[in-house]
């Protein structure tokens, strides 16, 4: 079964020199703003026009469970999967917090948590199934699976003008390792981090679950939708379709860290062109996320020794990208302040 993909067209490079040429005018030395210039630029380029308008900009928090996480990959018990989207609604969570300071609509998905919510508000229900099967055993999900929890993101990436990827689901970093490594073409010890805290002896377990994994069913580094279903999650294959939808509307998406960027792998597999539409947003302490980073030739935004997911590390980039994007629109040009250039 092939997914079905929206056009995405490149961004117009010629906008970049305009975008630049106005930073250059504003009331400052040249490329005194450093990075924020390049984040007003890229911003601009992204979007397809000189006049940067970011009034709406949300954060997608996509949950759902592992069936790999009964293998003891995880410091955690499965349950807490369930229980922090309960935390997410009550507005608990560290990503609800930075949500509400910077002025960031966060929308949490259900599309594969292992328990049944009732309808309620601030929670979208897309629940594929109760979470994957243990990759380690059985492929991870049906390829007509895949492609409905693919759908489910891309139906997410509308009216916004910034977006944020976020996750959670515990045993999402065994995933994460598993679709690094085979994308990559990393050897299994480089992909694999310590999660949610494990100590070596569990992380030495995960590594050789993978390897098991990885050496039962094959997966093809050229396919992505093969690597999906066999050793993806539910909420990866949904980031993947958000960045996928959202490129097709230019719409900027910030990739969160170590799982987002799992799924900004898959999407740019899928869609090489939705690459021109993502920033990273920093670099995780997940130790296979620098090698991630190094397979995109990214420079996240910020490296704050961060490993939380959620979204968390997406919505202090979005709050740095806005500050950029306010400096472009509102500071002052040498003529309009009748200030002297040097």
């Amino acid at each position: 079964m092939p997914v079905s993909l929206p056009e995405i067209q490149s961004p117009d490079g010629q906008l970049r020199s305009l975008l630049q040429r106005r930073l250059d005018n504003l009331t400052k030395p040249t490329g005194s703003l450093g990075r924020l210039e390049e984040f007003a630029r890229e911003f601009g380029v992204m979007r397809g026009s000189v006049d940067l308008v970011l009034n709406k900009q949300a954060i997608f928090t996509f949950a759902a469970d592992h069936g790999v996480s009964r293998t003891g990959v995880s410091a955690y018990p499965r349950e807490v999967t369930a229980q922090m989207v309960f935390n997410f609604l009550r507005g608990g969570a560290a990503i609800n917090v930075l949500c509400r300071h910077y002025g960031i609509e966060n929308v949490i998905v259900d599309v594969g948590v292992d328990y049944d919510f009732q309808e309620r508000p601030g929670l979208v229900s897309k629940k594929v199934r109760r979470g994957t099967e243990n990759f380690v055993e059985h492929p991870a999900m049906t390829e007509e699976e895949a492609i409905r929890a693919i759908q489910v993101g891309m139906d997410c990436a509308q009216g916004y003008d910034l977006i944020g990827t976020g996750e959670m689901g515990i045993g999402n970093t065994t995933s994460s390792s598993a679709i690094l490594a085979v994308i990559a073409g990393l050897p299994v010890e480089e992909a694999v981090g310590r999660g949610t805290g494990v100590d070596d002896e569990r992380m030495r377990h995960k590594a050789n679950l993978i390897r098991k994994a990885l050496h039962s069913h094959q997966p093809d580094p050229h396919d992505a939708l093969d690597v999906l279903t066999k050793i993806g999650g539910f909420e990866i294959a949904a980031i993947a379709g958000l960045i996928i939808a959202a490129a097709s509307r230019r719409i900027p998406v910030v990739v969160d860290g170590f799982i987002s960027g799992a799924g900004a792998m898959i999407a740019t597999k899928l869609a090489p062109e939705s690459r021109q539409f993502i920033f990273f947003s920093h670099l995780s302490r997940e130790r296979g996320h620098l090698r991630m980073m190094e397979y995109f030739s990214a420079r996240p935004i910020l490296d704050l020794d961060m490993c939380l997911g959620e979204g968390t590390g997406a919505a202090v980039a979005m709050s740095i990208i806005t500050a950029a994007v306010r400096l472009y629109q509102e500071m002052a040009t040498f003529e309009s302040a009748s200030v002297s250039r040097g």
